[in-house]
């Protein structure tokens, strides 16, 4: 902005130097030219009234008035008097320099008492323009030099509030809720700034709410988790193996559950996300597989593209990305209709792409158009899940998007992980007593 003023304010000095500048040295060229032209024409008068008002007084033409006239001469020019004498010879009278090479010339007749003329040197006339279009010169490039003080002056008077009231609102952003007393005497940035300090206050009080409603909810819900747990370890005794076998299986779904609640407790209390290299594939696979179990009952498929494959690191949260492509496969299921495909790829080297594809009817273009506001569901659902999902997806820079309404296929695009980064690897937490 610093450089854009001063530009800009530097451009309308210049032009306007130059609209007004060029015009005013022309027409003083000009004005000097014609000011001696006319000092030679009011000489040229005086002199030849000298000369008729000694004919008169004498009665003869051959006796100019010699002194008078040297008076009338300037000092770089010269006066020539051409007249007849009484025996009608014809003379020449030259008062002042030597012939000029390059004369400015003024002449007229005197009748009777001849033809008289005045020069001037023409290099004096051109020195005095000269001299006067240098001071024009001098005077516009001190108005330059001071329009680019101004600008200077301006631009740090303007842009160094307008940086500061930038960073204020990136500390903001940043979860800095800290206010400002400092103000810059502008009123429209202090205004601003008035309103970033009430805003601060609004939003600290409400995420202070915010977070301790999630961490009243979350530690109920793990005491809750707890005591499932509790009771499914009391069923891995049972005499009956596949009693055994499903209450496995649960505590190992109740762990994953309880791993995501304290992942998504701890994004909630960190200034930013946890984000790291994670391996998408590796993360996506065991939630397909504890998956897979629904589709089966309910007579659908779910596959896997490509079934195996090199690892598929991305720059993201692990919890964000398993809890984005659930919402994305239980959508499917509940709401699409046939074979479910989850295609694991990468777009170029810098993009991570999963797609969720289903055979069912798709989206109308209505649908289409507001899926993803908050509240909104085609169905019986409550229209929070594909809103969460998407929110989660933009934390961590990615994209979730509708690629195609028929069929119906989601797609989530995630910064891919600088080469050579390690994945984390997924941890399953134990549950906390409570």
């Amino acid at each position: 902005m610093r450089y854009r003023i001063l530009r800009s304010t530097i451009a309308v000095v210049a032009v306007t130097g130059l609209f007004l500048g060029l015009p005013l040295m022309f027409y003083t060229w000009r004005w000097l030219d014609d000011t001696a032209r006319t000092d030679l024409q009011h000489r040229l008068q005086q002199a030849s009234s000298e000369i008729l008002l000694q004919a008169q007084r004498t009665g003869v033409a051959d006796e100019p008035p010699v002194e008078a006239l040297r008076l009338l001469v300037p000092a770089d020019g010269r006066l020539v008097l051409n007249y007849t004498d009484r025996t009608g010879a014809a003379r020449e009278l030259a008062v002042g320099r030597d012939p000029l090479e390059r004369a400015m010339v003024e002449g007229t007749s005197l009748g009777d008492a001849g033809m008289l003329r005045i020069e001037q040197d023409y290099a004096g006339v051109r020195d005095d323009q000269i001299r006067a279009l240098s001071i024009e010169l001098i005077v516009m490039v001190l108005s330059l030099t001071a329009g680019v003080v101004v600008a200077a002056v301006t631009a740090s008077r303007v842009a160094d509030p307008v940086q500061e009231v930038a960073g204020r609102a990136q500390r903001l952003a940043d979860g800095d809720f800290r206010p400002d007393p400092h103000r810059h005497g502008i009123e429209e940035l202090d205004r601003v700034l008035d309103v970033l300090d009430t805003a601060t206050v609004e939003i600290a009080d409400r995420l202070q709410r915010e977070r301790q409603i999630v961490g009243d909810v979350s530690h109920q819900l793990r005491s809750r988790l707890t005591a499932i747990h509790i009771r499914l370890d009391e069923l891995t005794l049972h005499p009956d193996p596949d009693v055994v076998s499903e209450a496995r299986a649960a505590l190992d779904q109740v762990d994953r559950l309880t791993s995501s609640v304290s992942d998504m407790v701890l994004m909630s209390r960190a200034e930013r996300s946890p984000q790291g290299p994670v391996d998408v594939r590796a993360e996506i696979t065991p939630l397909l597989a504890d998956l897979a179990p629904s589709f089966d009952r309910a007579g659908r498929r779910l596959t896997v593209l490509p079934p195996d494959g090199p690892p598929l690191p991305a720059r993201a949260t692990a919890t964000r990305v398993r809890e984005a492509a659930a919402v994305l496969v239980d959508n499917a299921l509940e709401h699409g209709r046939g074979e479910v495909t989850v295609r694991l790829g990468s777009v170029g080297k810098h993009t991570v792409l999963v797609t969720v594809t289903d055979e069912g009817s798709g989206i109308s273009d209505g649908d289409a158009q507001r899926i993803f506001q908050r509240g909104f569901s085609a169905g019986d659902g409550t229209g929070v899940g594909l809103a969460l999902a998407r929110a989660f997806i933009e934390g961590d820079g990615g994209r979730l998007q509708l690629q195609s309404r028929r069929p119906t296929t989601f797609a989530m695009f995630l910064p891919a992980a600088a080469p050579g980064a390690e994945p984390e690897v997924p941890v399953v937490r134990e549950p906390e007593p409570r």
